[in-house]
């Protein structure tokens, strides 16, 4: 005996587009609507702060065009919080980054605007930002950027508009950038309002607002998006090695078992699969898809960040070829990753410094060996002013994790507690700890909350789990990078050849391999010989040689100090305190060193990195028998 049943049939003209798809989108709608909690939604201050109100409109009005003809527009933005100690470092380095050179069109340096014809002066900007709390970085890439031409009056109208929306005045500087797949601009925006008080923009506008407004600019500049140019765009998608829109959409579709296309239903859908098709073609040219039947796809695990480095192989072979126009681009470009197996160090000279994270300033340095291989290295988040210069010298190595100070602390008192930690339980463990230490094992705390580190409840108790320690040093290599850059010289090999002053060829490279080295190392003993500094035939300088060029380098560059600034140069002994600004840093062949002063003096000190957050400050120097100490302001402030 058999079953009667009724066939169901499908709809007219459905070749196919997979049943299981349209049940596992309704299977996904049924769970997402038994997920949902039941009461009141949690606040989340999402529309608090200006602009909130027009996010919300725009969220809320009509189409004026299908979505698919509108121009498309990415914006990033980030606020950057200033560091405690205050200091202008970090918005200077910014501002230097996003001048480099190689971002117009030309190759030349990039150049400032704002709202006025004429362009300003950074120092202007800096000084007026002086003490803000934060500033807002954005970046604003239209697809159809090179169709605009001239960026500048896009990026006017869209921050007239901000200010509309907003309602207030923004104190702004931007920079086009044309060194990347497409020309984007940067905007930097004071953390201030017309009336100088913190300016708070709503997140909902920062999320969305802000590029809902550029893409109606550009959309209104360009008109809409014809079938033509969407096509054309997304052909030229098929064989870019960069992680494309293309991708995207196979992303969305792949299952564990991989990616089968199926003939869409209509001509435009019928475009897309055969698009989708050549796509994973040229997949299976990079290496990055294997085939699997006919029309299916397996995808190798991680494909979709290889493409992004791709992406991002080709924008600094871009820049480098921009640098460097008498040489051509190097095809073996390398990336140098942790405890790789062809070397555990690299010893090399700095081609380039290359964004990874532009809003943060996230850098990679480009390094060509001294044996011509050149090697991408990510240097993470490092102090403004610690990013080396092309031509330096400098050496990598793996970072070993170190667990902080404060970190210590909060594990001490966690696991004394029961692996809880909280400001009570901080005085009961230690009563002499100050309140303003213990703050900072909460910011400490928070940070890790927001990586998923550690809890806290409604109480004010963190929970910290047993392997706190080790989450907690990943997170902050992570953050600064898990490789630890060292400069060995600031100054570029061809300079050191004939100067005159102790260099890195005359201490550390004197024993380094390498036929390139070796010529340049000829050509600096042949310099000394030719000085008289080196008797002929010999090969290694002398520690009395050592002290002589280092003492004779340091007094040529007091005296030219003194003759431009009519200032008299300070040498200081042990013991000896100098109180001026931190004016610049001087690269020299000996290393970096800082030039502090005030009107009548000045004394040359060895700089570090955390000085350059504090540049046009002053500070209390002081020589001891192990170095220099130093203090933020006159009478008090941080030791560093």
């Amino acid at each position: 005996m058999t079953d009667d049943f009724t066939p169901r049939l499908g709809r007219l003209g459905d070749r196919g587009r997979s049943g299981e798809q349209r049940f596992s989108k309704q299977v996904r709608r049924a769970a997402a609507r038994l997920g949902r909690k039941a009461g009141k939604a949690r606040f989340t201050g999402a529309g608090l702060g200006r602009g909130g109100a027009s996010a919300r409109a725009l969220e809320m009005r009509g189409q004026r065009m299908p979505p698919f003809r509108i121009r498309r527009v990415i914006v990033k933005t980030h606020v950057s919080r200033a560091p405690r100690g205050g200091g202008g470092g970090a918005l200077k380095a910014h501002l230097g980054y996003i001048q480099r050179d190689g971002v117009e069109r030309a190759g030349s340096g990039g150049e400032l605007y704002t709202r006025e014809g004429f362009e300003p002066k950074a120092e202007g900007f800096l000084e007026r930002c002086e003490g803000d709390r934060h500033q807002f970085r954005i970046i604003v890439s239209a697809e159809d950027g090179a169709m605009l031409g001239d960026l500048k009056e896009t990026t006017r109208a869209l921050m007239a508009q901000m200010e509309s929306d907003l309602g207030t005045r923004l104190d702004w500087l931007a920079v086009d950038h044309h060194n990347t797949g497409h020309p984007h601009t940067h905007i930097v925006i004071r953390g201030k309002d017309e009336d100088g008080r913190d300016l708070v923009i709503a997140p909902d506008y920062i999320r969305q607002g802000l590029a809902s407004r550029a893409q109606d600019i550009v959309s209104e500049r360009l008109g809409p998006r014809r079938d033509l140019e969407i096509a054309q765009a997304r052909q030229r998608e098929v064989t870019q090695e960069r992680f494309t829109g293309l991708d995207r959409d196979i992303l969305a579709e792949v299952s564990e078992t991989g990616i089968r296309i199926t003939e869409g239903r209509d001509t435009r859908g019928r475009f897309d699969e055969a698009l989708r098709r050549a796509r994973l073609r040229h997949l299976e040219g990079l290496g990055l898809a294997v085939p699997a039947g006919e029309d299916a796809w397996t995808l190798k695990p991680g494909w979709d960040a290889s493409l992004k480095a791709l992406g991002q192989r080709g924008d600094i072979l871009k820049a480098l070829a921009a640098k460097h126009r008498d040489r051509s681009p190097d095809s073996n470009l390398r990336r140098f990753e942790l405890g790789g197996p062809e070397q555990e160090v690299l010893l090399g000279s700095v081609l380039a410094s290359v964004p990874e994270d532009e809003l943060r300033d996230r850098r990679s340095l480009v390094v060509e060996d001294f044996h011509g291989t050149r090697w991408i290295v990510d240097m993470g988040l490092r102090e403004p002013g610690a990013v080396p210069p092309d031509g330096a010298v400098i050496e990598v190595r793996t970072r070993t994790p170190k667990l902080r100070e404060m970190d210590a602390s909060i594990l001490k008192v966690a696991e004394r507690s029961g692996g809880v930690y909280s400001d009570t339980l901080h005085v009961d463990a230690d009563p002499g700890a100050t309140p303003a230490w213990r703050q900072g094992h909460v910011r400490r705390l928070e940070a890790l909350r927001r990586a998923g580190i550690v809890e806290c409840g409604s109480d004010g108790v963190w929970q910290v789990p047993q392997e706190f320690a080790q989450r907690a040093a990943d997170y902050d290599s992570a953050r600064t990078g898990r490789l630890e850059v060292h400069v060995r010289s600031w100054l570029p090999l061809t300079e050191q050849a004939r100067h005159a002053g102790l260099t890195w060829l005359d201490t550390g490279g004197a024993a380094v391999p390498g036929d390139r080295l070796a010529k340049v190392r000829q050509a600096r003993l042949t310099f000394l010989q030719e000085k008289g500094w080196l008797e002929r035939g010999d090969s290694e300088l002398g520690e009395a040689l050592r002290a002589r060029l280092r003492v004779v380098e340091l007094r040529r560059t007091s005296g030219m100090l003194a003759s431009s600034t009519g200032r008299s140069a300070v040498e200081m002994l042990p013991g000896d305190r100098f109180e001026g600004r931190f004016e610049k840093a001087i690269d020299l062949g000996q290393g970096r060193i800082a030039v502090v002063g005030n009107a009548k003096e000045f004394a040359l000190v060895p700089w570090r990195p955390e000085m350059e957050r504090h540049r046009g400050r002053d500070m209390a120097i002081q020589r001891t028998a192990a170095g220099v100490t130093w203090k933020i302001g006159r009478e008090r402030g941080l030791e560093r």
